[in-house]
């Protein structure tokens, strides 16, 4: 009887290593990011798409830039105004993409500025005339873009109650000045706000 029960262990885990026990395997699938499920009421990477889309749309909505016309733009940057991290870059690069693939709007790529200065440098010095990019032929932009995005808490109090709750909101505002005038030829903001609740009982 014994010796029965050992050999049935044996082949069970005989079984397991053959099989790889799969219910212990880690699984991984593509997911659509807008449409990934929310878990948690801080600034995720649906909110980065669609306040990016949305901004974008009320850009173009808007009488700018005037028919015919294909401002060139300077984005300067999205400030973080929250406190916690948040990837104002990848906020300010899904903007940009956005509107540039428009064909409405062109962009100068102030992230690279160094580098460019630095490659036409070279080609100054060791490329032909023939092949060498043309010095101070860089365009300038009329206009620049700017941001920030601002965080306000809110959780409740001390009543009596079988779950905590806490509000979070976020306001994204971008803005597009003109560089010649400082005016500012138009400001958009996009809010959202979630609620997580946690139960104070049990887990």
């Amino acid at each position: 009887m014994r010796k029965t029960i050992i050999r049935n262990i044996s082949l069970s885990i005989a079984l397991v290593a053959l099989t790889g026990c799969s219910a212990f395997r880690q699984s991984v699938g593509d997911q659509d990011p807008t449409g990934a499920s929310t878990i948690t009421a801080r600034f995720d990477q649906r909110d980065l798409i669609e306040m990016a889309d949305q901004i974008k749309d009320d850009i173009l909505n808007h009488p700018f830039p005037s028919e015919g016309e294909n401002p060139i733009i300077a984005p300067l940057g999205i400030q973080n105004h929250t406190r916690t991290h948040l990837d104002v870059n990848a906020l300010e690069n899904t903007l940009v993409t956005q509107l540039l693939n428009t064909g409405e709007m062109r962009f100068v790529n102030t992230a690279r500025r160094d580098d460019l200065m630095k490659e036409q440098g070279f080609q100054l010095a060791n490329a032909t005339e023939e092949t060498r990019a043309r010095i101070g032929r860089q365009l300038g932009a009329s206009y620049m873009l700017t941001g920030s995005i601002t965080e306000i808490t809110q959780a409740t109090g001390r009543q009596v109650r079988a779950s905590r709750q806490r509000d979070i909101y976020y306001q994204l505002t971008v803005e597009l000045t003109d560089l010649e005038t400082g005016l500012i030829v138009l400001r958009k903001q996009r809010d959202r706000m979630r609620r997580a609740s946690r139960p104070i009982f049990g887990w």
